[in-house]
């Protein structure tokens, strides 16, 4: 079948919207940048994309569409796409047809400056409108010009799209969007709206659909999932404060479903029914990310975070209590404006008394629109670098002493696949080991037979070394399960979810809506989803 040719001013030829210049149907890859919840917004990205008749790119092709799903947290994510954008500058030169695409956080911050910086790009759609990017791609082709559609609230969950998963064996669910905290330092609930929580029967939906095709390992998505059940879209939900626990012990009872894992929970709603839930479901697995931020109060005050190194403290004293192998991670930040080396000083006395598996450490860079970006106090950046060089220190020692408390024990390890789809990490093909991760999260490189066992199955080994950011277990096997996970990552494939649930139907429910955002090129809204 020929292809329908429009014309182009740069003068070629451009295909009609979903076949390549051979006549094909167009290939399409996906960047992503930044959080989990980017992570899952681009399998939903690329659910849309198959469903509208393009197909993956394979590995080292030149794709016909490119989408760029970016971070607006910190700011080297900027300068990595609008880089990256330049990368690609050359290649659409040369070949007209192609076609450029950025989304996401940045995106929905940027809007039409990103066309003012790349004119080369083609769409720029943000993060409540996901479900428009086919079409806003037909009609930039057609029109022959950038269109740039940003909605200003969500229109719909994204689970309301289909999705093509990237793994065989886990699975993003996501139980909310948006977020209802203000932090200083953040802007997520700008670019992302005040929180709205799917319906419990839809979360489950989707879960249940993703064990049914052989996921054995689903984690649960929130900006802030302790505050689930107060923001529900469907009002006659009402509000419940015991909602997320609920949910929880509801994933308890999906058959085939082996582990669950939720991020990210905030320190000042964490409450003892999710403990008791994470203790009484035994498929709940003993991991627990608590963003710390900062152990001054003074900071945490300024930061905006509504909870004190006391509350902390107590927190994890209680989930030790009650799970003493649960491994605890946190994130931090580094060189908040305003604070000194005392501040400084008492985020390394917490980091020592917590003791957490690992850290994801930032040094604080300002973002534009954040309250905290307007802080006349800026820390000098030489003394940010040195403060985080030390507190990385501090904490590489204590991932280190804590992995080696775990040598001599047996782990049960759900092997992972690395970015080639093969069993382990970079080093693995010399080291003969395979990778996978405990129930607590922790990676652990592993000895085993590459030709038998696969990405998904399930095998028990005992601790033999240890490092800061990984385990090593070099003894024989204690036992190797293939699973359904395993056969399905054999064969290549990997979960594809339709749409589940209901969209936002109650519009005006603790929201007032804006009109949709007029796009560059022609399209003034209802063309959104």
């Amino acid at each position: 079948m020929s292809a329908t040719a429009i014309h182009s001013p740069r003068g070629a030829e451009r295909p009609a919207p979903t076949t390549g210049a051979t006549g094909s149907p167009r290939s399409y890859q996906v960047r992503t940048y930044g959080c989990q919840m980017n992570v899952h917004d681009s399998e939903r990205i690329s659910g849309l994309l198959e469903d509208a008749g393009y197909v993956r790119a394979v590995d080292g092709s030149d794709a016909d569409l490119v989408v760029f799903n970016t971070c607006a947290v910190r700011e080297n994510a900027d300068n990595k796409l609008y880089g990256n954008l330049s990368h690609l500058a050359p290649i659409k030169e040369q070949r007209p047809d192609m076609q450029i695409a950025v989304g996401g956080c940045l995106a929905q911050k940027d809007r039409a400056t990103v066309v003012d910086k790349a004119p080369w790009v083609d769409v720029v759609f943000g993060t409540h409108n996901l479900g428009s990017l086919p079409a806003l791609l037909d009609r930039a082709r057609h029109n022959e010009t950038a269109q740039v559609e940003i909605l200003e609230s969500l229109q719909e969950f994204p689970s309301t799209l289909p999705a093509r998963r990237e793994s065989s064996y886990a699975g993003w669910v996501s139980v909310s969007v948006g977020c209802n905290n203000t932090c200083t330092f953040c802007i997520v609930p700008a670019l992302r709206g005040k929180e709205v929580d799917r319906r419990p029967g839809d979360v489950l939906a989707e879960v249940q659909a993703l064990v049914d095709q052989g996921v054995v390992e689903v984690t649960l998505l929130g900006q802030n999932v302790n505050a689930y059940g107060m923001s529900f879209a469907d009002p006659e939900l009402g509000r419940s404060r015991s909602a997320f626990a609920d949910l929880l012990r509801a994933c308890g009872d999906i058959e085939g479903l082996e582990r669950v894992r939720f991020t990210s929970p905030h320190p000042a709603e964490f409450t003892t029914d999710v403990i008791d839930a994470m203790v009484e479901t035994p498929n709940i697995c003993p991991q627990l990310h608590m963003p710390l931020q900062s152990g001054s109060d003074r900071i945490l005050k300024s930061m905006r975070r509504s909870y004190r190194r006391t509350k902390f403290l107590a927190i994890l004293d209680e989930v030790r209590d009650r799970l003493p192998d649960a491994a605890i991670t946190t994130d931090i930040i580094v060189g908040f404006p305003g604070e000194t080396e005392e501040d400084f000083e008492q985020t390394l006395d917490l980091v020592a008394r917590a003791r957490f598996t690992s850290a994801f450490t930032f040094q604080y860079s300002p973002r534009p629109g954040t309250p905290a970006a307007t802080m006349t106090d800026q820390v000098p950046k030489a003394v940010v670098t040195e403060r985080y060089l030390r507190l990385t220190a501090l904490q590489d020692e204590i991932c280190l002493e804590e992995n080696r408390r775990r040598i001599g024990s047996t782990v049960e390890l759900l092997v992972v696949a690395d970015a080639d789809g093969k069993n382990g990490g970079r080093k693995n093909s010399e080291t003969n080991r395979i990778s996978g991760r405990a129930r607590d999260g922790r990676l652990v490189h592993f000895v085993g037979d590459r030709a038998e066992i696969r990405a998904g199955d399930v095998v028990e080994s005992v601790v033999t070394g240890a490092m800061p950011h990984y385990l090593i277990a070099d003894g024989p096997l204690r036992s190797h399960r293939r699973t359904r996970a395993g056969d399905a990552s054999q064969a290549g494939r990997t979960a594809q979810t339709p749409p589940i649930g209901v969209g936002l139907g109650m519009p005006t429910i603790g929201r007032i809506d804006s009109p949709p955002a007029a796009a560059v090129g022609g399209c003034a809204g209802g063309c959104d989803v």
